[in-house]
């Protein structure tokens, strides 16, 4: 199921809550047809994720007449989406959907933002905040399914490094503890997290980090969706890809390849249309 489902759903959801506040506003279509709904989507960075997540978009316009939605990339930094957001706000969008990179420090900015306009949080949530409505996968549950398949890769324990690109994102935080929660007993040992600002460069670079630094390491974990595709190709290029056992998230071209080839143990895919997550072996 294609990534970009979340976001057919989501102007939906937006069309018709928009529409609501409008009228409980006073708010009226305009002489000779409705109002059109001027929409924005800022993501948490630019991963592929994101591209594919503008396709859901492009078609759903194509789709559902009076709307026109502005999509923005951030590049994970909090000052970042609040210029964007304030631009929008500027603008008078009638609703932002946004991934908040840093939830627990852009409280003031989200509640903001909800207070001029229709807000909700998509992918990774912001719950303290005052947006209207959350809506993505189950990370918590997400991360559990990747503590299990981690077990099953690795039935006589061993440790492991985790690889994000910030851990302050809540999904990335939800699918750490669903991790956490399914390993615990075992003799699957966390080194640690190693972050990469979601820059392709670094990501692969902390892997290879970690396989000269802890040689005897038995798994590595990528929650967000290029770290895979990272994780796999250093692991290959020092020549440890079996040895190593790999779970990660997301359907990148270069994951399921690896699935395939038996080089990466199992995936955690999105299904965004239910906010469900599946494994991939």
């Amino acid at each position: 199921m294609s990534f970009g489902n979340l976001f057919r759903s989501l102007i939906v959801a937006g069309l018709a809550v928009c529409t609501i506040a409008l009228a409980s506003c006073g708010g009226s279509p305009a002489a000779g047809g409705p109002k059109k709904l001027r929409l924005a989507f800022v993501t948490n960075n630019s991963a592929n994720f994101w591209t594919i997540a503008r396709a859901g978009v492009d078609q759903a316009l194509k789709e559902i007449p009076n709307v026109e939605a502005d999509f923005k990339f951030s590049d994970n930094t909090p000052a970042t989406q609040k210029r964007i957001v304030e631009d929008l706000l500027a603008r008078g969008v009638d609703g932002i959907a946004i991934s908040p990179v840093d939830p627990d420090n852009q409280i003031s900015l989200l509640n903001d933002t909800a207070g001029k306009t229709f807000l909700m949080t998509q992918d990774s949530d912001a719950a303290k905040s005052d947006r209207r409505v959350y809506l993505g996968t189950d990370n918590l549950a997400a991360g559990r399914q990747a503590g299990e398949l981690l077990k099953a890769a690795l039935p006589q324990g061993g440790k492991i490094m985790v690889f994000v690109g910030s851990i302050d994102a809540q999904n990335a935080k939800d699918r750490f503890q669903g991790i956490k929660d399914a390993i615990q007993g075992t003799k699957i040992e966390v080194i640690d997290v190693r972050t990469d600002g979601t820059d392709k460069v670094r990501a692969k670079a902390n892997v290879q980090d970690t396989l000269v630094k802890y040689p005897d390491v038995a798994g590595l974990v990528g929650l967000w969706n290029y770290n895979g595709p990272a994780i796999l190709n250093a692991v290959k290029e020092a020549s440890k890809n079996g040895k190593v056992k790999i779970v990660c998230f997301d359907e990148e071209e270069d994951t399921l390849a690896g699935v395939k080839s038996g080089d990466i143990a199992a995936t955690v895919v999105q299904q965004p249309l239910n906010s469900a997550a599946s494994p991939s072996r």
